[in-house]
């Protein structure tokens, strides 16, 4: 078995912090000094002193569905970011910061053919950067059909601006999940799940198989027949915060509405779809 490398040895360890139930005293001073020190907007959550695991506090959800359109042309926004890149594929190449690129090909990993790479050339990429301050859940952004589910291993960098600027392929380097998607309109898109230090654990909600910083080797594959989700449907977490990267095919999208730079917050319509 391959030696883990050490950034999931920092990770599991205060994946097993953040996961402990405290005395309630105590565990109320955790939550609020995590709330304190990041910042966190906890209008839309239940009080932090009801969490009984800082794990809690992080995946927390909201006490209210948002709305969000349900035009069939409007793409949602995934999750609560900031979008720290967005545009054009150029061949397989997208930016991971400005300067910084990287292959999707390579992000993609091993168990995709050349072909199912290639649909996305030229496409468009969107990756959105999840703070530790940020909703920590993603949703579904589009009524669709997931294909393929493909667990990579690999480390757990730091995904925040410095470590985006200094560390080429970190995107590649990092453990991700890889979403094969198909829209209602048969427009192929990936939406890949990428790691970060002290990100234990990815949770997809529809196949409970995929078990991230744990002993894996080699790429996990697992495939769907008639797997249909909806917009806006919640579909797991990072425990803490972490990347989405949407890589689409060329045409898929008729407008991209939103910037590099930008926040975001799940619900809002970032895109309209060619339908």
């Amino acid at each position: 078995m391959n030696k883990r490398h050490i950034t999931s040895a920092i990770s599991q360890t205060f994946g097993k912090f953040a996961s402990k139930e405290f005395p309630e005293w105590f565990q109320k001073i955790v939550n609020q000094s995590y709330v304190s020190l990041m910042g966190l907007d906890m209008s839309e959550f239940h009080a932090p002193s009801s969490y009984k695991s800082l794990n809690a506090l992080f995946t927390r959800h909201l006490r209210e569905m948002r709305k969000f359109s349900l035009a069939a042309e409007d793409f949602i926004s995934p999750c609560d970011s900031l979008i720290s890149e967005c545009g054009t594929l150029v061949d397989d190449y997208a930016l991971q910061i400005k300067g910084m690129r990287y292959k999707t090909d390579e992000l993609l990993g091993q168990n995709f053919t050349q072909k199912e790479k290639d649909a996305v050339h030229n496409g468009d990429f969107i990756n959105f950067y999840l703070s530790p301050k940020d909703y920590h859940r993603y949703h579904i952004p589009t009524n669709m059909k997931v294909l393929k589910a493909v667990h990579i291993p690999g480390k757990f960098y730091p995904v925040n601006f410095p470590s985006l600027k200094k560390r080429l392929n970190l995107f590649i380097e990092n453990e991700r999940v890889v979403l094969q998607c198909e829209t209602m309109e048969g427009k192929r898109f990936y939406m890949v799940l990428v790691s970060a230090l002290n990100v234990g654990v990815m949770k997809v909600s529809f196949e409970p198989r995929i078990q991230t910083n744990a002993d894996v080797v080699g790429e996990q594959v697992y495939e769907f027949d008639n797997l249909y989700l909806d917009k806006g449907d919640d579909f797991g977490c990072f425990e803490m915060g972490s990347t989405i990267v949407i890589i689409s095919e060329k045409g898929m999208f008729e407008e991209i509405l939103i910037k590099a730079g930008e926040k975001v917050k799940f619900g809002d319509t970032i895109a309209k779809l060619n339908i």
